[in-house]
């Protein structure tokens, strides 16, 4: 599914340059969910721009289901992202002027996908997240949680190879966040690929596996023995 070999990321120009990435090697299995954690500047959020197509490496190859992302340019890219990822950001990234239903068929309007077929498919994942009955809602008239289903609701919509969640309870509270995992949780155990970076040892806990990072490299990878 993921595979990155020696991947170095570098910012900046001449004797003024940020080593974010390393010498990073993984690999990602189909089905796996894995959590990616480390403190700020250890190189984790580059990483997941970079699983995500949001970046290129300096250095080092990145396969996203077998085919190398070197050298494509932005607009296949784009494709890319729309077809086969997910996102799952902290912030929710929801457009307030547009309903729950509206936000969450907002990626198949680049998939030539007719209206009709598009509105099903958004019930239907509406209805997958628990917010059947929240579908005609602005994200205004939801509480933090029911928008973050909303937006996994959105990453799911294309049927994505993996989803990539950045922080996906930061700004929600504990009881919230339990139920959000839990619903990711579910979603692994359906078959789907989830990449999750986070700072949270308890969240965390909820991925099969963990990577630790620091100073731009991986520093732990361990599977995760649940009791």
């Amino acid at each position: 599914m993921i595979q990155v070999n020696n991947v170095t990321r570098t910012y900046g120009c001449g004797d003024v340059q940020v080593c974010a990435l390393n010498d990073v090697s993984l690999t990602i299995k189909e089905n796996e969910f894995v959590a990616v954690m480390g403190t700020s500047g250890s190189g984790k959020s580059t990483l997941m721009n970079i699983l995500g197509c949001l970046d290129t490496p300096s250095a080092g190859e990145y396969l996203l289901s077998g085919s190398s992302i070197k050298n494509i340019n932005d607009e296949i890219l784009s494709k890319i992202r729309n077809e086969k990822i997910g996102f799952i950001f902290q912030t929710f990234h929801l457009l307030p002027r547009l309903s729950a239903l509206q936000n969450v068929t907002l990626p198949l309007r680049y998939c030539e996908v007719e209206a009709e077929e598009a509105e099903r498919r958004g019930l239907e994942m509406l209805a997958k997240v628990g917010l059947a009955d929240r579908s005609h809602h602005k994200p205004f008239e939801m509480s933090g949680g029911q928008r973050q289903r909303v937006a996994i609701a959105r990453a799911l919509v294309n049927t994505p190879k993996v989803i990539f969640a950045d922080e996906p309870t930061g700004n929600l509270d504990s009881k919230t966040s339990h139920e959000i995992m839990e619903l990711l949780g579910q979603l692994h155990r359906q078959g789907q690929t989830i990449v999750m970076v986070t700072h949270e040892e308890d969240i965390a806990a909820h991925a099969k596996r963990i990577i630790r990072m620091r100073d731009g490299q991986i520093i732990e990878d361990k599977l995760c023995i649940k009791q």
